[in-house]
């Protein structure tokens, strides 16, 4: 990731992608599998449906739980708010109008396999970040730098494991 000076009212976003030796359908299983997700991340420690929901749907709501050494433990109310198999699964962070991130996994078949796009976007409304931002606003731009390129090195990390298990070449989080 290159340095782009983007401030938190930028709606900075990151992706990463990489092609998987599989169906979209068998990555879509892995992608989809919200409860998986923690195995593969080091900041996401937990995750639980809301509402009665089993698994994901538009408008299905899940709690997830972080943790980061700078950041401190946190808890997020996530909506589903794209929801097409095989092809895209996103969700926004707490409001869907106005969310304090938004995620999105994107599936496309490619030379017999699967093409998997992972992005995010921060913002537009306030999050965690904000309050490191407002105790030091001269270093607004490089604190946004630096979480995202956090979120492209757990991401980078997120898709490696995905390929993998999908692949069928190991367990990925184990």
């Amino acid at each position: 990731m290159e340095w782009t000076g983007a401030r938190y009212a930028d709606k900075p976003t990151v992706q990463v992608e990489t092609w998987i030796d599989a169906s979209p359908e068998r990555v879509w299983a892995l992608i989809s599998d919200i409860e998986l997700m923690p195995k593969l991340s080091p900041e996401l420690q937990s995750v639980e449906w809301q509402d009665g929901a089993t698994g994901p749907e538009l408008g299905a709501r899940f709690v997830g739980r972080s943790e980061h050494d700078a950041l401190g433990k946190w808890e997020t109310t996530s909506h589903v708010v794209d929801f097409e198999p095989p092809n895209s699964f996103g969700w926004a962070v707490e409001d869907p109008d106005n969310p304090t991130a938004s995620w999105r996994f994107t599936l496309v078949p490619e030379a017999g396999g699967t093409l998997l796009r992972q992005w995010m976007q921060m913002g537009p409304a306030r999050s965690g970040l904000s309050l490191a931002i407002d105790r030091m606003p001269d270093k607004e731009q490089k604190i946004v730098f630096v979480r995202l390129r956090e979120h492209e090195t757990n991401m980078t990390g997120t898709v490696a494991a995905i390929k993998e298990l999908a692949e069928g070449s190991g367990k990925a989080g184990s």
